[in-house]
């Protein structure tokens, strides 16, 4: 099994207690229809688990889904004025529609301005953040999306992405 590097920290996009006896990290492309299958999965998870369970998210854009890195930039636009897990949310629940007119209309119904998501993504405003998540996720063994690590090891299973309910559920029986 491959660990996660870096640790999860106070850079990452993070939803729950990083003390919870289960840390999920996600290493996702928004355009991925694997990832966008996985979201269903992950929202389930924590509905079920509820605070037994912090989701911790990674970009990892690949370069053959053409609105991966953009989407990616929204994502991170939306974090810089906390509002991350909505966009997120919002880039999973209309990845069919990922582009430009959804970037606007997203930022738009966040109360963000059109304006500076345009100047960001002209400017390569978030590149370096982007690159250190795909860096660490190379550093972590991620070699397509999504990937997920569970308390810091990198969760490989044959029914993929379906199997972590019944793993995660496995690994709480001793603390319930």
């Amino acid at each position: 099994m491959s660990d996660l590097h870096p640790a999860v920290s106070s850079r990452d996009h993070i939803s729950g207690d990083t003390n919870a006896p289960i840390v999920l990290v996600e290493y996702g492309d928004y355009q991925c229809p694997y990832c966008g299958a996985a979201y269903s999965a992950v929202k389930a998870i924590q509905k079920r688990f509820g605070k037994d369970v912090c989701l911790v998210f990674r970009n990892f854009p690949l370069s053959m889904h053409p609105q991966a890195q953009n989407a990616a930039v929204v994502a991170e636009f939306a974090a810089k004025h906390g509002k991350f897990w909505e966009a997120h949310d919002a880039l999973y629940e209309h990845q069919r529609e990922l582009g430009a007119p959804m970037y606007a209309e997203l930022v738009k119904s966040l109360g963000l301005s059109e304006k500076d998501l345009q100047s960001a993504l002209q400017n390569d405003e978030f590149e370096d953040r982007i690159r250190a998540d795909i860096e660490s996720g190379k550093r972590s063994g991620v070699n397509g999306t999504p990937a997920f690590y569970i308390n810091g090891e990198k969760f490989d299973s044959p029914g993929g992405f379906q199997d972590l309910e019944p793993v995660i559920e496995e690994l709480l029986r001793p603390t319930r």
